[in-house]
């Protein structure tokens, strides 16, 4: 459910909009709200999702597709890139490469609250392209703490869902880039272009669906399983 920020938030842009004059973040920042309240806003919104059901597809660089998906009961994660698999579940953090033949999949212990899936897990998913909104709400939480940051905000349509755009300049550190994202309405990741680990990095959903298919969260049919969660230290 949205806070009672978020609800403040969105009040106050809504009458900004019908207002003549100045950009929507001069008129914001004379009502009070400052440019770190609006991409802190979209970072709440964006974490929100986490109790969402849904399926999303996304348009990656080069023309390749992506898939994010979620479900809450039982919960689990599902990002599937043109190399491999990534899934998130009570069970097991399960990592399938797929240009091989027999596909494998590496699973390890699940992620719990304490000790959340490493973000080395992404790194895979994040070279082909596919940005989980996880490292995307990391990028916007590091801005938040940034008061020179420069934002310039936007309204648009994705995949059929309304979505608040930000674009963030002059972000403080040598290992931070300028980037681009949108957030729909509900929360999901709706577009994301900036550089991830060095690599410029620009997706787009292309379809947005509540339901998710059963095959998003089965490993592949002939993989060859390495199962390493005996292994995985207790964390």
């Amino acid at each position: 459910m949205p806070s009672s920020r978020l609800r403040l938030t969105a009040a106050v842009l809504l009458v900004l909009t019908a207002l003549p004059g100045c950009s929507d973040l001069d008129e914001a920042a004379a009502a009070g709200v400052s440019p770190n309240d609006l991409v802190a806003d979209l970072a709440a919104q964006l974490a929100g999702a986490s109790e969402l059901t849904y399926e999303a597809t996304y348009q990656l660089s080069g023309g390749a597709t992506g898939t994010i998906a979620q479900v809450r009961q039982p919960a689990g994660t599902a990002y599937i890139y043109p190399q491999g698999k990534l899934l998130v579940t009570g069970e097991a953090t399960t990592s399938c490469v797929t240009t091989t033949k027999p596909a494998t999949c590496t699973l390890t212990a699940p992620a719990t609250p304490t000790s959340p899936t490493p973000a080395a897990m992404y790194r895979d998913a994040s070279a082909s392209g596919l940005v989980a909104p996880a490292v995307v709400l990391t990028l916007l939480n590091r801005a938040v703490l940034d008061p020179e940051v420069d934002v310039k905000q936007r309204d648009t349509t994705i995949a059929g869902r309304h979505a608040t755009c930000v674009t963030l300049g002059g972000l403080d550190g040598a290992d931070t880039s300028d980037f681009d994202t949108c957030i729909t309405n509900e929360g999901v990741l709706g577009s994301f272009s900036g550089l991830i680990n060095g690599t410029r990095t620009d997706l787009a959903m292309t379809h947005y669906a509540d339901r998710v298919k059963p095959a998003t969260f089965m490993v592949p049919v002939t993989a060859k399983i390495d199962d390493r969660r005996a292994q995985t230290p207790s964390r």
